[in-house]
């Protein structure tokens, strides 16, 4: 009797000079997927960094296969890293985190399991908590503007039916068939606004995790990504109250 073939994890990570990250980073996901009933990818998209994030992710490829590697010239943005990425596999469950170590590679079992037991997305959540507050390590200022940033992304939820108390993080699981047929925004960081905005999304999962520090590396975040913030906001408000407005 043939044993049934594994469902495929297909788990992006984008970079932009990570190069002292990359390695530990797939060292720990290796790691924690060890014990999953799945065949993992991790697909690494790098933005043409000028610190070698390419080639120290090659070196990791080199010794697991399940390493992948490529690079994009004369673009730049998360999300459209995300996408590309996306599109070079065939996995059945999709996935990305972020380069930088703040999210937990540990994690990502507890992600996988519940879209394996049937969500539609599993999302790890810095406002779902067990043990206290997740942004221990966050100034009020950054607090503030996060917490701002979380609170104006309701509306267009609310019209979804979805309770999702971090819409704006970046490391996530989901069915690859709830964002099939999606023309996702290629500029920006808030991929997963928009998958829950506008895709087939009906039963979702919140996680909690610890936002740690950054371990090396220097954070993307700036004036240009807070403006494609609110132009996408504007943009699913519209497609979620008028249905128009493709982003």
């Amino acid at each position: 009797m043939s044993t049934p073939s594994r469902p495929k994890l297909g788990l992006v990570i984008p970079t932009l000079n990570e190069a002292a990250n990359v390695p530990i980073l797939l060292r720990r996901l290796q790691d924690a997927v060890a014990g999953l009933p799945v065949e993992a990818e991790f697909i690494l998209v790098d933005d043409d960094s000028g610190d070698g994030t390419a080639e120290a992710a090659r070196r990791c490829a080199a010794h697991d296969p399940r390493v992948r590697v490529f690079v994009r010239r004369g673009q730049r943005g998360l999300a459209g890293a995300v996408v590309h990425g996306w599109t070079q596999t065939s996995a059945a469950l999709l996935g990305v985190i972020d380069a930088d170590l703040q999210h937990p590679p540990e994690l990502l079992p507890d992600l996988v399991r519940p879209v394996l037991d049937g969500s539609d997305i599993a999302i790890a959540s810095r406002y779902v908590s067990r043990n206290g507050h997740r942004l221990d390590d966050w100034n009020r200022f950054r607090i503030l503007v996060s917490r701002c940033s979380t609170l104006l992304a309701t509306a267009p939820l609310r019209s979804r039916g979805l309770a999702v108390k971090d819409p704006l993080s970046g490391y996530f699981v989901v069915r690859r068939e709830c964002t099939e047929e999606l023309d996702l925004q290629p500029e920006g960081f808030k991929i997963l606004l928009e998958i829950l905005v506008k895709g087939k999304i009906r039963k979702t999962t919140e996680v909690p995790f610890h936002f740690a520090a950054r371990h090396a590396g220097k954070s993307k975040a700036d004036l240009k990504v807070a403006l494609d913030y609110v132009t996408l906001l504007g943009k699913l408000s519209r497609h979620a109250f008028f249905g128009q407005g493709q982003p």
